[in-house]
């Protein structure tokens, strides 16, 4: 039976060895906090924050300078200069969602103010700390200097008053500004020094502004008595209540104390997704009456651990820093949902609790940006973690009939498109990980790719996008937009993401020796050819009846495009890119189209169509292009600071390609069980794969300056191939690339050393 990995961290956290360098203070939270509606010398955004917490919690913490939990509005930006309180958030890192269910604490000095932006303070970043397991700060206003830190559920503040005086502790839900739902409590309990507060959770995208069926919880307790106690909401202040209903506002509980200079209160906070009582126990489970400096000690080293995973040598300090703190940002989400005792909210509301027995719960999966890196990454260093995700997915498919494309606050949201559940689940299994039932995960896969749910549970976000005309058509038409005018077009771009979502399906299939879905699924994979039109050379949207649309623009945004244009989408056939290159005319007609993409600046970073496609050089006889281009990215796309990353981070996948890239490989197609090779960043990173096992990937002399593969070894044996395999990555071997300022045009250019594809292994 399998081993919570929550219960796995505890341990950890208690028996892991220090290490000789302290890998937590190389992350640099701030990177990605800028807001892009401000001078700040980049155009896009990280919608990154500091999370504060261990990897993948329930619940990370943060300073909050954002009140409400509106679409897109990350609870903290760097520019912003006051200060509302400490936000115990389930924001999607790098994503233009919501937070939901958040809780906002927060000690004042003073009169009583318990509106956000009236009680907020002003504050210096010259005393702010900030790291993956440790935030404090002053707020200036008030006089206090705030801490905490944070466990898998719960969370520990520390408040210091720096000035005597009457004292306010607050907790409030945080809510949409607009149609927030009613519901929800706030309750304060004089006589256990607690206050508690459930906030409901709303959807978006599909069932937009619908309850979600379940709350955020948080059950604060202070370690100081109340002299006054009283509610707020919707109808103002309530001095002396001890409960508050939700009235669709704001609402929250509060405490009032007098204080003397230098005094400091503990607070403990649990939370939970399915009852007050449920954080409660997550709290005594997770902190219990530990001190602050010991809660903050183990989650240093938990994020110690899981950082150490992968050591680097070489670059430069900063190099070092946007490397780990790209690694941090990968392992925030999914998020982990099920209480210490295994219960959560079932998936697509309702009400019920379930219980995961043997395996953690999960949820918020960025499915259609995580599945190109951030879920591989996973597969790499987290691989006893991948059961418990794999599983809570079926979890999901299980209870809500089909597998959801893009799970979010516990519910189908029907988010971008294509089917990558499948992505993530035959990647794990092709590469060796178990732990889940890899039978019942073809089922579910195999239903998904074959059946349509009934029309209102579709239009609630089950099952996939217009199945039947790509069934029967083997593309999706463009007139499926009139059919599902509550639902965005992006028909071609759907039609590539199923063509590799069945290749998916079929390479799992395959590993478990069912060679007739294996077949089946492999001819499906190849529907890509029905989008690309030859005579043009790009993929192209086309009617019910087989015409192509009219005249257009391959550079243009196109509505049957998803996020980018034909330049990117054309691109996006990763699990056959043999035959993409022949459809193109050959190997030197693929190469020159790369080189007009990067040549004309038509390569775009900030979106995850285009992470593939430096590596497709790889494939064409030219790995050298692959060098130059994956440098120049890593270079010039990700920096230190709040503009260092120039597009959303997306739930780590923006990370995961700078972590991939910069040890020197990148998986170009999750589901085949091998990696691309780029240009290492580092001389050597040493890769922990689990099992006693290292993977070292030495590249002595890399430089900005050379940049270059010479030749390469594999364990001692000359080895000419622009890729390695998942096998040996995962056995522990030692790979070394001699580095040189000039490209060496021999190596890897035969046609025999290309990647694998599809249509070069079947």
């Amino acid at each position: 039976m399998l081993v919570p990995v929550a219960s796995a961290l505890a341990l950890i956290a208690l028996t892991a060895p220090a290490a000789a360098e302290s890998l937590v203070d190389l992350v640099r939270p701030i990177v990605g906090t800028a807001r892009k509606d401000q001078a700040i010398g980049a155009v896009n955004s990280g919608q990154t924050y500091p999370a504060v917490g261990v990897p993948f919690g329930m619940t990370h913490w943060t300073p909050q300078t954002q009140a409400s939990e509106d679409k897109c509005v990350a609870p903290f930006y760097a520019q912003d200069e006051r200060i509302q309180g400490i936000r115990a958030s389930h924001w999607w890192s790098g994503s233009c969602t919501h937070d939901y269910g958040s809780v906002t604490i927060a000690a004042t000095t003073g009169p009583l103010r318990p509106g956000a932006e009236e009680r907020a303070s002003a504050f210096s970043r010259a005393d702010e700390v900030m790291t993956p397991a440790y935030y404090a700060v002053t707020l200036a206003d008030h006089g206090v200097r705030v801490e905490v830190t944070g466990t898998e559920r719960a969370g520990i503040l520390r408040f210091t008053f720096l000035r005597g005086g009457e004292a306010s502790l607050l907790v409030h839900a945080n809510r949409k500004t607009q149609a927030a739902i009613a519901g929800g409590l706030a309750r304060v309990d004089a006589a256990r020094r607690t206050i508690a507060v459930s906030n409901p959770v709303q959807r978006i995208y599909a069932g937009s502004g619908q309850a979600a069926g379940f709350s955020g919880h948080v059950v604060v307790r202070v370690e100081a008595p109340f002299d006054e106690v009283g509610t707020w909401g919707g109808a103002g202040m309530r001095a002396g209540s001890a409960e508050q209903a939700g009235e669709g506002d704001v609402f929250g509980g509060y405490a009032r104390f007098r204080v003397r200079a230098g005094q400091t209160i503990v607070v403990r906070a649990g939370t939970s997704f399915t009852s007050p009582d449920a954080a409660a126990r997550n709290l005594e489970a997770e902190i219990g009456a530990a001190g602050f400096d010991e809660v903050r000690s183990r989650a240093e080293s938990v994020w110690e651990e899981a950082l150490g995973r992968v050591r680097v040598r070489g670059g430069s300090p900063d190099e070092r820093q946007v490397f780990y703190t790209s690694l941090y940002h990968a392992l925030l989400q999914p998020r982990l949902f099920s209480d210490a005792d295994g219960a959560y909210p079932r998936f697509g509301g309702g009400g019920a609790v379930e219980r995961a027995v043997g395996f953690d719960y999960y949820d918020d999966f960025s499915l259609w940006d995580t599945f190109r890196a951030q879920h591989p990454l996973l597969v790499l260093l987290q691989p006893e973690r991948v059961p418990h995700l794999v599983r809570s997915l079926l979890a999901k498919a299980d209870q809500g009939g089909f597998l959801p494309n893009f799970p979010g606050w516990n519910s189908y949201t029907s988010a971008m498109i294509g089917d990558h559940g499948a992505s993530v689940i035959a990647d794990a299994w092709v590469k060796g990980v178990r732990g889940f039932d890899g039978e019942a995960a073809l089922r579910a896969l195999v239903k998904n790719a074959t059946q349509a749910p009934p029309y209102e549970e579709y239009v609630d976000g089950k099952g996939r996008r217009a199945l039947a005309e790509s069934l029967s058509l083997g593309y999706v038409p463009l007139e499926q937009e009139v059919k599902e005018a509550f639902h965005r077009r992006e028909q071609v771009s759907r039609t590539l993401e199923y063509a590799y979502d069945d290749f998916a399906i079929g390479a799992l299939a395959r590993a478990l020796g069912r060679e007739d879905v294996a077949a089946a699924f492999a001819k499906r994979a190849e529907s890509w050819r029905n989008v690309f039109d030859p005579s043009i050379g790009f993929v192209r949207g086309r009617h019910a009846d087989g015409r192509w649309v009219g005249s257009f623009d391959p550079a243009a945004e196109q509505p049957w495009i998803t996020e980018g244009t034909p330049w990117h989408y054309t691109f996006f056939v990763p699990h056959d890119v043999a035959a993409l290159i022949g459809a193109m005319g050959g190997r030197e007609a693929f190469v020159a189209r790369l080189d007009q993409l990067f040549a004309e600046g038509r390569y775009w970073h900030g979106n995850e169509p285009s992470h593939h496609i430096a590596y497709l050089y790889d494939h064409a006889g030219a790995p050298w292009r692959t060098q130059e281009e994956v440098r120049r990215v890593l270079a010039s796309e990700y920096g230190l600071g709040p503009a260092g990353l120039k597009g959303n981070d997306d739930t780590g996948q923006m990370s995961a390609w700078y972590v991939f890239s910069a040890i020197g490989l990148y998986p170009v197609s999750p589901g085949s069980p091998h990696y691309e090779i780029g240009s290492p960043l580092f001389e050597e990173a040493r890769v922990d794969v689990g099992s006693g096992r290292t993977f070292t990937l030495r590249a002595p002399g890399a430089s900005a300056s050379s940049l270059y593969v010479q030749s390469a070894t594999l364990d001692g044996r000359p080895y000419d191939r622009p890729w390695i395999a998942h096998a040996d990555v995962a056995r522990g071997a030692t790979l070394e690339l001699r580095m040189g300022p000039r490209p060496n045009r021999a190596w890897g250019a035969r046609p025999e050393d290309a990647p694998p594809s599809l249509s070069t292994t079947r």
